[in-house]
């Protein structure tokens, strides 16, 4: 007895070690702005992912993420919503404190208001909005917003623009990926005169029970075939430097003779300009050429995208991605990437939207 005793002590310290190289943990407090007092009940969430909890009465958090980097979003009633970006380098820091402003009427949601809310706007944008903002994938067609009546619209005559706004987070049950979705939408907006449409906002992933396991065994497949060659696959691979090996191609596109011409590369990494921050486990890259062609040869596009792009591929998905000039993009170990505002994404990656989103956390094997 004495000498198994003698080892616990060992096995404890050698479980929180290996912890600790897996996971961090923060913790903080959430305040009013302006009074300084602590706000209980503020949802905190590690965007796009399954990991949120709530503030205690004194305004305290604590949350555990595997090791990566995150947008912390903080939501309050009656609040803005605030996002801090965090990393495994903020591990174990004892006193972030986020202060939440009180929401204030701004000039531009006057102004929008004041061009007059659609009426039925969801009979008549309600299906156009699922479809540009779920995606048209099969998982996709399964999604359900089940709050639509927290949805406005508001369209203008003189910008050929509908604006979708949400007074509360969307809740999305996915029953092909098992998630039930919290969406916090910043905004959608979808311009008529160029037919682009982009959305933001912030999502918190919760995994839905399954009734037995041969659900279970269908959705982590399901996740699988939508990880497969998703954003999220490439990033990761990026980061490990496993393109090849994962199924991905790297290409260039510049512009010969005034056509934009794909130019293939012998080194993937020397052609993103690939680099790693060995303190901060962080990876940055500057591709040589603003465009990059994302070609995933493991599987081939599905049949209604080909379908809609008779021009794309059909041996391979292909995707575009483009940086803005001068900007890297940096990279963690989750497949996080900043600044997502600079990059600019067409072709397959396009296609696939809200209804084949994985959460940071997700993890293959």
């Amino acid at each position: 007895m004495k000498k198994i005793a003698a080892l616990l002590p060992v096995l404890f310290l050698s479980a929180i070690a290996f912890a600790q190289s897996t996971s961090f943990l923060i913790t903080g407090k959430i305040i009013d702005a302006a009074t300084g007092a602590p706000l209980q009940g503020a949802s905190v969430f590690a965007q796009n992912t399954t990991v949120g909890t709530a503030t205690n009465a004194a305004g305290i958090f604590i949350v555990r993420l595997s090791n990566g980097g995150y947008d912390l979003v903080v939501t309050f009633t009656g609040y803005e919503t605030a996002a801090k970006r965090i990393t495994t380098t903020d591990a174990d820091a004892e006193n972030l404190v986020i202060a939440l402003k009180q929401k204030e009427k701004a000039m531009e949601e006057i102004a929008i208001k004041s061009s007059n809310e659609v009426k039925d706007g969801w009979l008549k944008y309600g299906d156009f909005f699922t479809e540009n903002f779920m995606g048209k994938t099969v998982n996709s067609k399964m999604c359900t917003i089940k709050n639509p009546e927290a949805i406005k619209f508001y369209f203008s005559k003189k910008r050929n623009r509908l604006k979708v706004l949400a007074d509360a987070p969307l809740e999305i049950e996915n029953p092909a990926l098992g998630y039930k979705i919290k969406y916090t939408l910043d905004s959608f907006t979808h311009d008529y005169g160029t037919l682009v449409s982009s959305f933001t906002g912030y999502p918190l992933f919760v995994a839905m029970l399954a009734s037995d396991s041969l659900q279970a065994a269908s959705w982590q497949a399901n996740r699988l075939v939508a990880y497969k060659g998703s954003i999220l696959h490439f990033m990761r691979s990026v980061y490990n430097k496993t393109l090849k090996e994962e199924g991905f191609e790297v290409q260039l596109i510049a512009k010969l003779n005034g056509i934009d011409t794909a130019i293939k590369v012998a080194n993937f990494y020397g052609a993103l300009n690939y680099s790693k921050d060995d303190s901060t486990q962080v990876v940055e890259i500057i591709p040589n050429q603003p465009d990059v062609a994302v070609l995933y040869k493991n599987e081939e596009p599905a049949i209604a995208y080909t379908l809609l792009n008779e021009e794309a591929p059909k041996q391979y998905e292909l995707s575009i991605i483009n940086i803005a000039a001068r900007q890297e993009i940096s990279i963690e170990q989750n497949g996080f990437y900043y600044n997502q505002n600079d990059i600019t994404i067409n072709g397959y990656w396009s296609w696939e939207k809200t209804g084949d989103m994985l959460p940071y956390d997700f993890k293959p094997d």
